[in-house]
């Protein structure tokens, strides 16, 4: 039994099987043949050394008086030269029995069953090892090429193949034989040689491993990734947030220079990246997701059915539909609403006076009505340091910041052009100005009028008139004074 004793040492050591799975594999085989020599292998006992360095197989045998069964049954004499004159009649004992003596077809079937044992003994293994591994990137080789689907080598002497659907490829990547691919591993299936892994060159999550390895900031938590929506090929969003006000997450993700998100678009075969700052507000995170495309405004026309329009330029209207409609069809995805881009012009078609952006947007998130605000420092995001700046300077309600900042006459230390455009930014998204009416109105001006006239001739009768030459007093309706006779008449002014 050496060579047993060899190949169970080459199977521990050298192909990593566990000790469990070799003795049990074994065993299977031994009684395997045995069983194709004896007919029956309810009494073969398999036992291995202490040490796993050698095994043998017995017959368990009832000691009879007249054998019945020469499989199962030896005779009590022969019992006794085997094992001693302490034997007696309905002992059992093992005869060590040798393999060498089974014949060719028994060897035969035995090394079937080590080898189908031992096969499925590693495909166990195998499955048990990479579905822990599902979610994770794996680098193969372009093998082969059938109906649109490509086979990866991933070595291991193709005990593990790599399996890319077309499903599951980037719409734009073409591969020849040889070819390197990074690939995401999303099911693992067993073959009749190995397992199968199956692959995918589509599916978000292999951005946002790429996008990990690249940006340590999402490695360790700072940055954290919300949301990826993707049409494979074409173009990716992904919005980001960071634990730290300190940290700008879209800043941490492109890198100097735009050198990190480049080695991901490498990765990705050119395909083209947006990353955008998620926010709370959906009116805000919107106008994030329409992104290369600068957008006026957002008004949230149906929080509960989630609908908003956005409102852009002429010039960047198509940019924010998107070639095929794809950037808006992906910004719908991105944040789980249905959006409408308009044009400035499209929009003052459309009556918008019904819509509260405020209101709708902070209803969505908020149980409480929101609260109405008048001071910069009241803003949500502000900078607080900069709102106490300007207060300082007399600024501190939004009417006289946004007059000043129209005029362009606001000149604070400490603060920059970028903050104050922060702050106008946030007045628009927050504040929603109310145009104070007129104290009276048209009807009250024309029924003031006659009281106006009646009041002036109760002046004017109240008024008293004297003679210019002997100051004697008169009134509007003489002609000629009662005491001088002096000749006068008068004039309206």
């Amino acid at each position: 039994m050496s060579e047993m004793a060899e190949a169970i040492r080459a199977l521990i050591s050298e192909k990593g099987y566990s000790e469990d799975s070799v003795k049990q594999t074994i065993e299977k085989a031994l009684k395997a043949a045995y069983k194709r020599t004896y007919g029956d292998d309810e009494n073969a006992i398999v036992k291995f050394n202490d040490d796993m360095s050698d095994v043998s197989i017995y017959s368990r045998k009832v000691v009879v008086d007249g054998v019945y069964d020469p499989v199962k049954e030896i005779e009590l004499e022969d019992a006794r030269k085997l094992a001693g004159d302490e034997v007696e009649e309905g002992d059992e004992i093992d005869i060590l029995e040798d393999p060498k003596t089974f014949d060719r077809s028994a060897v035969t079937v035995g090394k079937q069953t080590a080898h189908q044992g031992l096969n499925e003994t590693y495909k166990t293994s195998l499955m048990n090892e990479y579905k822990d591994k599902i979610g994770e990137m794996i680098i193969g080789y372009h093998q082969r090429e059938r109906n649109g689907n490509i086979f990866v080598d991933l070595g291991n002497a193709g005990r593990i193949e790599g399996f890319l659907p077309t499903k599951n490829q980037s719409k734009l990547e073409v591969y020849e034989k040889g070819d390197r691919i990074k690939a995401l591993i999303v099911d693992v299936k067993p073959t009749n040689t190995g397992i199968q892994l199956v692959l995918s060159r589509s599916d978000t999550k292999l951005v946002s491993s790429i996008l990990e390895k690249e940006v340590p900031e999402i490695a360790d938590g700072t940055v954290e990734i919300n949301r990826i929506v993707r049409d494979a090929g074409y173009r990716t969003k992904i919005a980001v947030s960071s634990a730290r006000e300190e940290v700008d997450p879209v800043g941490a993700c492109v890198g100097l220079r735009g050198v990190r998100i480049q080695n991901v678009i490498r990765e990705l075969m050119n395909e083209k990246i947006d990353v955008l700052k998620w926010d709370a507000d959906p009116a805000i995170f919107i106008k994030n997701a329409l992104s290369p495309a600068q957008v006026e405004r957002v008004i949230i026309t149906d929080a509960d059915k989630k609908q908003a329009l956005a409102i852009v330029e002429d010039s960047q209207f198509s940019l924010a539909i998107g070639r095929q409609g794809q950037n808006v069809r992906l910004a719908n995805r991105l944040c789980d609403w249905n959006i409408d881009v308009k044009t400035i012009e499209q929009a003052e078609e459309l009556d918008l006076s019904s819509f509260n952006t405020v209101q709708n947007a902070r209803n969505l998130f908020n149980d409480e009505a929101v609260e109405e605000i008048s001071k910069i420092s009241e803003l949500p995001g502000v900078d607080a340091e900069v709102a106490e700046l300007l207060k300082a300077a007399g600024i501190e309600e939004f009417q006289d910041f946004v007059e000043a900042y129209d005029n362009g006459t606001i000149n604070v230390e400490g603060v920059s052009k970028e903050a104050l455009d922060k702050i106008n930014e946030l007045i628009n998204e927050n504040v929603e100005f109310v145009e104070e009416e007129e104290p009276e109105t048209q009807a009250e001006e024309t029924a003031a009028e006659p009281q106006a006239e009646e009041t002036e001739a109760a002046a004017e009768e109240e008024e008293e008139y004297f003679c210019p030459e002997c100051g004697a007093k008169i009134t509007l309706d003489m002609t000629h004074c009662p005491k001088c006779g002096v000749e006068f008449e008068f004039e309206e002014e």
